[in-house]
């Protein structure tokens, strides 16, 4: 059931953000910008903003100015100033993992009732244990994966996608030979495996039974990634490409600094206090409803009798 809830929460937020940025545009043709009552206000407080603050870093690198350095300039900051959430998210992470590979052998008894268990009352009474018993452990349902920093990015994708289709000097500019207004199947590959390589080093280190739970999540955020860069222009790709390289160092942080501290954080932790025993759910079967058998009226004997000396 986790795993079923964070695949929809992260399917969600990149399907928003897809519908958002593909349905009804056209990636190789400049337009107008929007005035409607949707696209209008979010283009006048996000895409314009944006596309000013393009146009200023671009003008830095020279002239004429270089868009494609100031979108990764953007990526940069942006990725830094979410660096500190996104560490204490992936501790947080992480400890949950670990205290939760502790309880593991009362959670699969648990589930072994569960798949035994033949009542809705049965069912139910065991999901409230496996839910104590991971509350008394201190281990989160959500394993310590939060949506904050994706949601935090949303008006970013938006601000750029907006930026880039409505300004014909970034449009119609190109980078390293790449045209940053149109679609672009080499960036979106790149883009791609660069997140495939990310999702490789979260799983490193961590218990096998959780690598398995967590693979096909881990296999979504490239493949979603993958699918908006090639309906995006190349400008927006590039954003996802060099956030997925600073994602990749992001990782390998988390695996060989804090990894290694939180594990003998979690056992020193583990050792002074011990997984604490749920009392187990006790089910009453219901007793079976007596069936009513019908009285049969009993006959008088002397009836007879009495009517014959009559």
């Amino acid at each position: 059931m986790k795993r079923i809830k964070r695949l929809l929460s992260y399917g969600g937020l990149f399907t928003v953000l897809t519908l958002l940025l593909s349905a009804c545009t056209n990636t190789q043709t400049h337009r107008t910008p929007p005035t409607g009552f949707l696209y209008g206000p979010i283009y006048h407080w996000l895409g314009l903003p944006m596309q000013h603050l393009i146009t200023w870093i671009a003008k830095l690198f020279g002239n004429p100015p270089n868009y494609g350095w100031a979108i990764l300039l953007i990526t940069l900051i942006v990725r830094l100033i979410l660096l500190p959430l996104m560490l204490n998210q992936s501790k947080s992470t992480l400890r949950q993992q670990h205290r939760r590979e502790a309880i593991k052998p009362q959670l699969d008894d648990i589930q072994k009732r569960q798949a035994a268990a033949t009542t809705p009352e049965e069912k139910a009474a065991l999901s409230q244990e496996m839910m104590t018993t991971m509350k008394e452990n201190g281990v989160s349902m959500t394993g310590g994966i939060g949506c904050l920093p994706l949601l935090i990015q949303l008006p970013v994708f938006s601000a750029l996608y907006m930026a880039i289709q409505y300004s014909p000097a970034i449009f119609k500019s190109t980078f390293l030979g790449i045209s940053l207004g149109h679609t672009n199947l080499i960036i979106a590959i790149l883009a791609g495996l660069t997140y495939v390589l990310q999702g490789y080093l979260s799983l490193v280190g961590l218990p096998a039974s959780q690598k398995k739970q967590m693979q096909t999540m881990m296999m979504m955020s490239p493949v979603m990634t993958f699918f908006i860069a090639l309906v995006s222009p190349a400008g927006l790709g590039l954003y996802f490409f060099a956030g997925g390289i600073l994602a990749i160092f992001q990782t390998l942080i988390t695996n060989f600094y804090y990894m290694p501290r939180i594990k003998a954080e979690v056992a020193a932790d583990l050792k002074k206090n011990p997984p604490k025993p749920v009392a187990k759910t006790v089910i009453t079967p219901k007793p079976k409803p007596i069936q009513a058998t019908e009285s049969k009226p009993k006959r008088n004997r002397n009836a007879g009798k009495q009517q014959h000396h009559k």
